[in-house]
This record gives C-alpha cells, sequence and structure tokens, in this order.
C-alpha cells in the first residue's frame, strides 16, 4: 500500500502517468483558480506543522457540513499500534461520540458537543489528523505522538498541537464559514470520508459529497512571497490531481463510462515502512 499524496507527487508513479495522461489540459484551471482566488488570505506561522495542519482542518470542515463523520481512519490508526497511546486516542474517539463496528459516529452526538469552546475543537481536530498519520505515514519517528505513554490520556493528546496551529485552525473555520459553507449545496445527501475503488491502495478517502457535488478541501500557505510579503493563492497539479482520482472513482461507480477498471485490491500491510514504494508493481499493473 502506498499514499495518495506520495503517488500523484511522484512523477514517475503509474498513478500520477495516468492521471496526467488522462486529464492533461490543467493549466487554463490554474490560470483561472489564480485570477478568482486572489492573494493567500491566511499565512501560517512557521511553528505550524503545515501538513498535520492540512489534514486537522480537513476534519474540522467535515464536522461544519456533516453531524456524523466516520472516525474509521482515526481507529484504523490506533488499530495499527505504533504507538503506545492507544487508550488516549481511544477515550477521543469516544469523547467525540462513540463508534460503532464500522467506526461510524452515532447520528447526532456532535449536535451535543456544540458548546465546546473553538480551542478545543481546533485541538480535537489536530489529534485526528495526527491518529490518522499512523496509518498513511511511512515513518512515524517524528510524531508528536511519540511523546505520550500508555498511561497518556485524551487531555494529553488534545495538547499536542502548539498555541499558533490552533489559532491557525480557527482562523481557516472562520474564513471557511465566510466564503465555503455558503457556497455548498443547501439540499442533497451528505456524507464525508467515502471511499472508492483504489482507496485502499492509496490509503485515500474524499473529503465532502454534498448535494451531488464533489468537495476536496485544501489548505495552502500559497506561493512564494511577493515583495511585499503577500502570497498569491496556488493550485499545484498534485493538489487538482487528488479530487481528479475521486472523481473518476465516482463516476465509475454512477455511470457505464469506464473510469475505474476492476482489479483486485493489495493486501492490507503491503507498504514498505523503508520507502513506501511497496505495492509499486500491482499499481503499476492497474494504472499502466
Amino acid at each position: 500500500m502506498s499514499s495518495l499524496t506520495y503517488e500523484v507527487s511522484d512523477l514517475s508513479s503509474p498513478v500520477a502517468v495516468w492521471l496526467r495522461s488522462k486529464f492533461p489540459y490543467y493549466k487554463g484551471i490554474q490560470a483561472a483558480y489564480r485570477v478568482d482566488a486572489g492573494p493567500a488570505r491566511i499565512v501560517p506561522s512557521t511553528a505550524v506543522a503545515t501538513r498535520t495542519q492540512g489534514a486537522a482542518i480537513d476534519w474540522w470542515l467535515r464536522m461544519l457540513v456533516d453531524p456524523t463523520p466516520s472516525l474509521a481512519l482515526p481507529l484504523v490508526g490506533l488499530q495499527v499500534q505504533r504507538v503506545p497511546c492507544v487508550p488516549a486516542g481511544l477515550e477521543l474517539l469516544s469523547e467525540l461520540g462513540g463508534f460503532d463496528r464500522d467506526g461510524t459516529l452515532r447520528p447526532g452526538h456532535l449536535v451535543q458537543l456544540a458548546d465546546r469552546p473553538d480551542e478545543w475543537w481546533a485541538r480535537a481536530c489536530y489529534a485526528l489528523a495526527l491518529l490518522v498519520e499512523l496509518y498513511r505515514a511511512v515513518s512515524i519517528a517524528g510524531s508528536r505522538l511519540m511523546s505520550l505513554t500508555s498511561s497518556s490520556r485524551a487531555t494529553d493528546l488534545l495538547g499536542l498541537a502548539n498555541d499558533e496551529e490552533v489559532a491557525d485552525l480557527i482562523a481557516m473555520r472562520d474564513l471557511a464559514r465566510k466564503r465555503l459553507l455558503p457556497a455548498l449545496p443547501t439540499a442533497g445527501p451528505v456524507a464525508s470520508g467515502m471511499t472508492f475503488e483504489g482507496s485502499s491502495d492509496l490509503a485515500a478517502d474524499a473529503d465532502l459529497i454534498v448535494g451531488g457535488i464533489l468537495v476536496e478541501f485544501k489548505a495552502s500557505q500559497g506561493s512564494k512571497p511577493r515583495v511585499d510579503g503577500t502570497r498569491a493563492a496556488s493550485l499545484p497539479r498534485r493538489d487538482l490531481d487528488q479530487p481528479g482520482r475521486c472523481q473518476q472513482a465516482l463516476s465509475a461507480t454512477s455511470s457505464e463510462e469506464e473510469c475505474w477498471p476492476s482489479r483486485p485490491r493489495a493486501q492490507p500491510g503491503s507498504r514498505c515502512r523503508a520507502c513506501g514504494r511497496c505495492g509499486r508493481d500491482s499499481l503499476r499493473r492497474f494504472w499502466g
């Protein structure tokens, strides 16, 4: 098993080759995005771990739209047992509403947590992002989770996000409430954390489907700073490829178009912890 982020960033990957040949006309999309988006509105401080931060805001935005998001991925991360703080993680997942065998929150429980302060939500979402990294990351040697022990509690897990990360997450949440949420459909079914054919090979899930529209959240600090210190909003090809992969999977499940060929799934645990390249043979057979 490999990761979607890793595969779309490696131009020699069969996944990247397939996507770039299937969707070659992307520069116009990038140019239109730069014009429409304008400058990056929130630029994180150097104290923010940007990759984990991006996953954390994904969780918060999912919860703002979907009252019953799945906790399956952080639960899988704990089941891998790569860190000793499994009890703390399970305590947090239970506090977020408990979970059935498939990791689904009990309906309506997030509403009961609505009075929790913004800082608690920011720290909870950051903790969920760390737990998912246990499943997706090739190495967790530098993970903050390694500072916890088997006797750590959920409060210790919530304390792993620093103050700058908490403030940045709240700022992104506020911006999303102002600019993103009003643009989403107000009618139709809502689902988050969906998986498609191929998801198991790439340790991937989609952020949100609302009213029939697939939405992929991306948090970015933008391009390199300009002379005046501002940054242009950017949409790298690797970010375009991730929702593109999900859109192809969605099309394949809802029409007769042969977008997603059927093939055996990779075996769980086939990913190489040293290099992340195990499973490439099966990927190449499928995507080549």
